[in-house]
């Protein structure tokens, strides 16, 4: 029986900004016979672990004032006597509670001033012996003492302060921590996973269900990924009223494909994977680079239960999208914005656009936007509106992607940081004239 969490409260700190994830240095995976094998807790192998849970959620609930050196110690001596446990393990549990905290921050850089007034003013005291004689008059307790009084503060307070900019000694000033045990074990569970996907160089989810949810997701990620249903009816045939019960499949270009190395779509491949946790109706295959440099297959499913932290998604995938719908409002000048329409099919391929646009005269168009791209997904985006170019669709690419000389064509919208209102209309209005 595997860890599966009944959170009954979902605590949005290890969330938050989506960094409740292991570095590689924390990853622990095995690779057996072609296959991906993380580190998995179980029920049956590792059910002591939920007493091991609540002490380490103890030892930073009541750590408030510590240091985090201080609240790794006492994780490493919450496992002192378990034999299984290696010490990855270990690292990885302190930085998903790390993940859940809040630490004293110099942000200012007042720590390494007041190192350098406490040293300056130490050196004439040099050198300093652990009990005064004729030779040597400072000891260390006076040395302190005397500069407590110099500087006008407690010796305790300077010391709290002298490393302040330094990981090890910040303070914990306050933990959102986890439900329970069990939602901490689950967490770690998952986030081994997510550390897999790290060199992936590519992934697969086949989707009977939740299908907009988990597109919505990953454009949200920023993921490069292509749409194709592989069984089903199409809607020409099913009727409009009648329940989609295609099967589609949704590929993914990988961090460590030949198309990109890029630690920030790494981290964004594997914030997805959560997300997709949290859908119905889907199976996952990555194709993932050993560190021999030979591919290896991660395999997943809902059927392996594990549990996702992540609340419903937000209503827009990404601020531009948030901004475009702000500016324009439900209706503008017979126009109505309608988030993420019907499905398009043609043939097998699928497309979903981020915004159709409804005229009151039924003239619809549709509009994609274009965030995180490489020469390669402009390219493939270029195939798909050619395929589907019997509907009207609009897309907004960045500036950056334009190569100097490109020529610019009718339906193509390019922005710098924000899609403006005027152009856009005139897009709109010329698609419309065209569809008279």
């Amino acid at each position: 029986m595997r860890w599966f969490a009944r959170i009954r409260k979902r605590s949005n700190a290890p969330a938050r900004g989506g960094k409740a994830m292991l570095t590689s240095e924390q990853s622990i995976v095995e690779y057996r016979a072609g296959r991906v094998v993380p580190d998995r807790l179980t029920q049956k192998t590792h059910r002591h672990y939920v007493e091991y849970a609540e002490r380490m959620l103890a030892v930073y609930r009541d750590g408030l004032g510590r240091q985090r050196r201080e609240l790794h110690r006492q994780i490493e001596q919450v496992f002192a006597d378990e034999p299984d446990c290696p010490v990855r393990r270990i690292e990885a549990f302190c930085k998903l509670l790390d993940d859940a905290s809040v630490f004293q921050a110099d942000t200012s850089g007042k720590a390494a001033k007041l190192r350098l007034e406490v040293f300056s003013k130490a050196a004439r005291l040099h050198p300093l012996v652990q009990a005064p004689d004729r030779l040597f008059e400072h000891d260390e307790g006076a040395a302190k003492s005397q500069l407590a009084e110099e500087l006008g503060t407690p010796w305790e307070a300077i010391e709290q302060r002298l490393y302040a900019d330094v990981m090890a000694y910040q303070q914990l000033e306050e933990f959102t921590g986890y439900p329970d045990a069990a939602a901490f074990l689950s967490r770690y569970n998952v986030a081994q996973l997510q550390a897999c996907l790290y060199r992936a160089e590519s992934m697969t989810v086949t989707a009977t269900r939740d299908l907009k949810t988990i597109i919505r997701y990953a454009k949200l990620a920023k993921l490069l990924h292509e749409i194709v249903r592989v069984e089903g009816v199409p809607p020409s045939e099913r009727g409009r009223d009648a329940r989609d019960t295609s099967t589609y499949r949704l590929t993914f270009s990988g961090p460590a494909s030949v198309l990109r190395e890029t630690r920030r779509y790494g981290v964004n491949f594997a914030r997805f994977l959560p997300a997709l946790l949290a859908c119905k109706g889907w199976k996952m295959e990555a194709v993932v680079r050993t560190p021999w440099k030979t591919p290896a297959k991660l395999v997943i499913s809902e059927e392996d239960r594990f549990q996702s932290h992540l609340p419903a998604p937000e209503e827009f995938d990404s601020s531009l999208e948030q901004s475009l719908a702000d500016k324009f409002g439900p209706t503008r000048d017979g126009w109505q914005l309608i988030r993420e329409g019907d499905i398009l099919h043609e043939h097998q391929k699928t497309f979903i656009p981020d915004f159709t646009f409804r005229h009151e005269d039924g003239t619809e168009v549709f509009l994609e936007i274009v965030g995180f791209w490489t020469p390669e997904y402009l390219a493939l985006k270029r195939q798909t509106l050619h395929q589907f170019r019997q509907h009207r669709i609009l897309l907004a690419v960045p500036q950056s992607s334009i190569r100097e000389g490109a020529s610019i064509t009718d339906h193509v919208l390019v922005y710098k940081t924000a899609l403006k209102l005027p152009p856009l209309l005139a897009a709109l209005e010329a698609a419309r004239a065209k569809s008279l």
